[in-house]
C-alpha cells in the first residue's frame, strides 16, 4: 500500500456495526435473503471510503454477547456504532438492546450511534454522523 493509501485509511472514520448473526437466529426462515441485505448495505461503506466492521451475534446461546460486543467496541476508536433494526425492532429482546447500548457508552463514549432502517440503509444510517 502507499503512502496515500495508508493516509486516507488512517484517516477514514471507522464505523462498527453491531446486529444479530441472521445465519444463527432460531427459527423456520431463511436467512440468507437477510445476509445478502447486510453484505449491499456493508459494500457501500467501501464506495464512500469509510472503514466498517462488524459484530454480529447468534440468538442460538453460542455467544457471550456481553464479552463479543465488549471486544469488538475495545478494539478501535469508533467514530460511529451502528445498531441494527434485528435488535431494536425485537420486542422480547428489549434487555439485550439495553446491554448493548450500555457497552456502547461505556467503551466508545465518543461514537455517535445510528439505527438502520434495513440492513442495507446501513451505511446511509452512519452517513448522517460522519460526514
Amino acid at each position: 500500500m502507499d503512502t496515500a493509501t495508508a493516509t486516507a485509511t488512517a484517516a477514514a472514520p471507522r464505523v462498527l456495526v453491531i446486529g444479530f448473526d441472521p445465519r444463527r437466529v432460531p427459527g423456520p426462515w431463511d436467512p440468507e435473503p437477510v445476509v445478502a441485505r447486510i453484505e449491499a448495505g456493508l459494500a457501500k461503506f467501501a464506495e464512500h471510503g469509510v472503514a466498517v466492521e462488524t459484530c454480529l451475534f447468534g440468538l442460538d446461546g453460542s455467544d457471550d454477547v456481553e464479552a463479543v460486543v465488549g471486544s469488538a467496541l475495545r478494539a478501535h476508536p469508533w467514530e460511529c456504532v451502528t445498531i441494527g433494526g434485528g435488535l431494536r425492532h425485537s420486542d422480547d429482546q428489549a434487555e439485550l438492546l439495553e446491554l448493548v447500548v450500555n457497552l456502547v457508552r461505556r467503551y466508545a463514549p465518543a461514537a455517535a450511534i445510528a439505527f438502520n432502517d434495513a440492513p442495507d440503509t446501513t451505511y446511509e444510517a452512519a452517513a448522517r454522523w460522519i460526514e
